[in-house]
């Protein structure tokens, strides 16, 4: 059974950076992508990045350039590095597992 613990979020101001970590424990096979997703209240959560167990990556186009994501070569250890952050990425992050095993989320707060 895969579980995923998020850690890292917080609050930080317009232009700062915060790094997300996920500890991903329990067996996911090579066809399962890991990701950052985020939600804010009444709207639908949104993929923000997502990479292939290659190591290939996805980015929205809201963070391209701003965000990177990474994982170990196990992939126990999920991150996403978060520059030049703005107040519309304040949100809850969550970290996924095949878009389908959740964390718990963590909440960043960008103010201006």
């Amino acid at each position: 059974q895969v579980q995923l613990v998020e850690s890292g979020g917080g609050s930080v101001q317009s232009g700062g950076s915060l790094k997300l970590s996920c500890r991903v424990s329990g067996y996911i096979g090579w066809w399962c992508e890991l990701g950052w997703y985020r939600q804010t209240p009444g709207q639908e959560r949104e993929m923000v990045s997502r990479i292939s167990s290659g190591g290939t990556t996805y980015y929205a186009d809201s963070v391209k350039g701003r965000f990177t994501i990474s994982q170990d070569n196990t992939r126990g250890n999920l991150a996403l590095q978060m520059d030049s952050l703005a107040t519309e990425d304040t949100a809850v992050y969550y970290c996924s597992a095949c878009g389908k095993v959740w964390g718990q989320g963590t909440q960043v707060s960008v103010s201006s």
